[in-house]
C-alpha cells in the first residue's frame, strides 16, 4: 500500500502518493483510520441513483436532487421526482430549492471572504456596526463578536428569537429584543441561535455598506458562478424551475405553505440547486479556490469549517464529542476523518444536508421538498460509509428519522389530552376582551369571534379562535414554523382585584416571557 504525505501546494494541505518510509508518513492530526482505496469514491457513486430512489419509495418524499463533488469537479448531478404533488414538472440538477439551515454554512462562507479582505475580523465586536445590539448582560454586549455569535456560544437560549418572525417582527426588530432573553454562561454554553447567528452576519453587512443578500451575491454567488442561488425569498419566489414544499395532509405529502425566511436569511433563507452548491462544496473543500481561481482567502476560511465550540459533549468516556465552526458542524467520524456538515429543515416542508470529506476531496449534498424525515441525512451517510467502507453500516434512515421527529412533533402540554369533563365556568367573555403588551412580544388582542373569542398577536396581527378549557384558561392553535399542525396552547387569564390583569400564552413562554399585561 502506498503511504501518504501531506504536501503543502499554496495554503492549501493536500495529499500525494509517494514512496513508504517513516519521514514522509503524514503527522499524527492528518491520519484516518481507514484508508479509502482506489476507485471506492467512483463506485459509491454509482449506487446513488438506487439509494435515492429507495429513500423516496420509503418515505414517500416528493422530489430531490443529490450533487457529488470530487477533487474540484462536480461527478454526480441529478434530480428526482416532481417539484409539486399535482404537477408533471420533474426535478433536475438546476431545481431551486429552499436550503433552510444549511444556509449557515453558505453564511459562514461569506463572511470568511469579508475576514480575508480585510473588512472585519472574526473577533469583531458586533456592536463596532451594531451600536444598538444589547444582549441582557452589558459586558457581553460589549464583548460579544461576530464569532460568539455565529458559533453559537454568546449565551443565548435555543432558538431564542424564533417565536418573534412566527408572529411577524422582521429581522431588526427580533434582533432589538434580543437583548430581554436569559442568557447562558458566556462563551462556555452552545446554544442553536438562528437570530443570534444572524445579528453576526448582519453586522458584516453593516461594515461592506450592503445588505446582506447582496453582499452573498457580491463576495460568492456571482465570483462562482451560482446563478440560481439566493439569500432573497423574492429572487426564489419568481424562478421558474423551483419546488413547493410539502407536509403530510391525510397520509401523503402535499403543499400547505410556503416558509418566507427573509428575516433570518443568513441563519435560514438562501435558497439554491444542487449544480450551484456543487460548485460551493467544491470551492470549501480546495481550501477556498474554485477552479485555480482564489475566492476565499484560505487562513480566513479556516476557522469557519474548523472546530470552535463544542457542540456536543461526549455522553461516555469512549463517545465523541461535536463541534460547531462559523457555520459548520465539525465531527470526527468513525473512520477517523474530520466530517465537515450541516442540515437544514422547514416543518413548513423542506429538508436539506450535505456532508463533506476534506482529506478524500468529496463532498455530497441532499435537498428535497418534503418536511424532515431524516432523507436527506441518510443519503450523504449512505454514501459516506461506501466512500470510507465499501459498505453501507447501518439503517440511516431509522437512526436520523428517530431524532427527527422531535422536529414535527405538535407542541402544547395538553396536545393528545381530552378536555375536562366538568370544567369550571368562564367569566363573562366581555371581562377577557381587551389590550395585553409585553416588552419582548408587543401587543396582544383578546377580542370578540362570533360567539367566542379570539387573540390576535404581534404585527401579523393573526386572529387564533380560543377555546374554553377550564375556568379563566381557554387554548388556540397556534400554526407556524415552530408549532406543526396539532399543536395546543394554553391562554391563562389571571385575575388582579376584580378585573383580569393578565394573559399567559403557555406556546411563547418557554423563556419566561410569555404573560402579557394589561393596558
Amino acid at each position: 500500500m502506498k503511504k501518504l504525505s501531506v504536501v503543502a501546494v499554496g495554503s492549501a494541505l493536500m495529499f500525494a502518493a509517494l514512496p513508504a518510509s517513516a519521514e514522509d508518513l503524514p503527522p499524527p492530526p492528518f491520519i484516518s483510520a481507514v484508508a479509502i482505496s482506489d476507485g471506492q469514491i467512483d463506485a459509491a457513486v454509482t449506487r446513488l441513483d438506487s439509494l435515492a430512489e429507495a429513500l423516496m419509495k420509503k418515505t414517500g418524499i416528493p422530489g430531490m436532487a443529490v450533487a457529488v463533488v470530487k477533487e474540484g469537479k462536480t461527478v454526480y448531478a441529478k434530480g428526482f421526482g416532481i417539484r409539486r404533488v399535482g404537477a408533471p414538472d420533474k426535478v433536475d440538477a438546476d431545481t431551486v430549492f429552499q436550503l433552510a439551515s444549511l444556509s449557515k454554512a453558505v453564511a459562514g462562507t461569506v463572511v470568511a471572504h469579508e475576514v480575508g479582505a480585510g473588512r472585519v475580523s472574526w473577533e469583531t465586536p458586533v456592536i463596532e456596526y451594531l451600536p444598538w445590539f444589547r444582549l441582557k448582560d452589558p459586558w457581553v454586549s460589549e464583548h460579544v463578536t461576530i464569532a460568539d455569535l455565529m458559533s453559537h456560544r454568546s449565551g443565548l437560549p435555543d432558538h431564542g428569537g424564533d417565536n418573534l418572525e412566527d408572529i411577524g417582527f422582521d429581522r431588526r426588530a427580533v434582533m432589538e429584543r434580543l437583548r430581554l432573553l436569559p442568557l447562558d454562561p458566556f462563551r462556555i454554553s452552545y446554544a442553536y441561535t438562528n437570530f443570534g447567528f444572524t445579528s453576526g452576519a448582519e453586522a458584516v453587512a453593516v461594515s461592506a455598506g450592503k445588505d446582506w443578500a447582496t453582499l452573498s451575491e457580491d463576495a460568492l454567488y456571482k465570483p462562482l458562478g451560482m446563478a440560481s442561488t439566493s439569500s432573497r425569498f423574492a429572487d426564489f419566489d419568481t424562478r421558474a424551475n423551483k419546488v413547493v414544499n410539502h407536509v403530510p395532509v391525510n397520509g401523503s405529502f402535499a403543499p400547505k405553505y410556503q416558509r418566507q425566511p427573509d428575516a433570518q436569511s443568513p441563519a435560514g433563507g438562501v435558497s439554491s440547486s444542487v449544480n450551484d452548491m456543487a460548485r460551493w462544496m467544491a470551492m470549501v473543500l480546495e481550501g477556498g479556490t474554485y477552479e485555480g481561481k482564489p475566492i476565499i482567502d484560505a487562513e480566513a476560511l479556516l476557522p469557519a469549517i474548523s472546530a470552535q465550540m463544542i457542540s456536543g459533549p461526549s455522553s461516555a468516556v469512549a463517545a465523541r464529542p461535536g463541534f460547531y465552526g462559523y457555520g459548520f458542524n465539525v465531527s470526527i467520524n468513525p473512520a477517523g476523518r474530520v466530517q465537515l456538515s450541516h442540515s437544514g429543515a422547514f416543518s413548513s416542508g423542506a429538508a436539506t444536508a450535505f456532508t463533506m470529506l476534506p482529506s478524500a476531496g468529496v463532498g455530497i449534498i441532499v435537498l428535497t421538498n418534503a418536511w424532515p424525515l431524516g432523507a436527506p441525512e441518510a443519503l450523504a451517510a449512505e454514501f459516506t460509509d461506501l466512500v470510507q467502507f465499501g459498505k453501507i453500516e447501518r439503517d440511516w434512515l431509522a437512526a436520523y428519522g428517530a431524532r427527527l421527529a422531535a422536529v414535527n412533533r405538535p407542541t402544547g402540554s395538553l396536545v393528545g389530552k381530552e378536555r375536562p369533563r366538568n370544567p369550571a365556568p368562564a367569566a363573562r367573555l366581555s371581562d377577557y376582551v381587551g389590550t395585553y403588551s409585553s416588552d419582548y412580544y408587543g401587543t396582544l388582542d383578546i377580542v370578540r369571534s362570533g360567539e367566542g373569542l379570539a387573540v390576535r398577536l404581534g404585527p401579523a396581527g393573526k386572529p387564533y379562535k380560543l377555546a374554553h378549557w377550564d375556568g379563566d384558561a381557554f387554548t388556540f392553535e397556534p400554526s407556524s414554523e415552530n408549532a406543526t399542525d396539532g399543536s395546543i396552547s394554553l391562554a391563562t387569564f389571571k385575575k388582579q382585584a376584580s378585573s383580569f390583569g393578565s394573559v399567559t400564552l403557555e406556546s411563547l413562554d418557554e423563556n419566561g416571557l410569555g404573560t402579557f399585561a394589561r393596558k
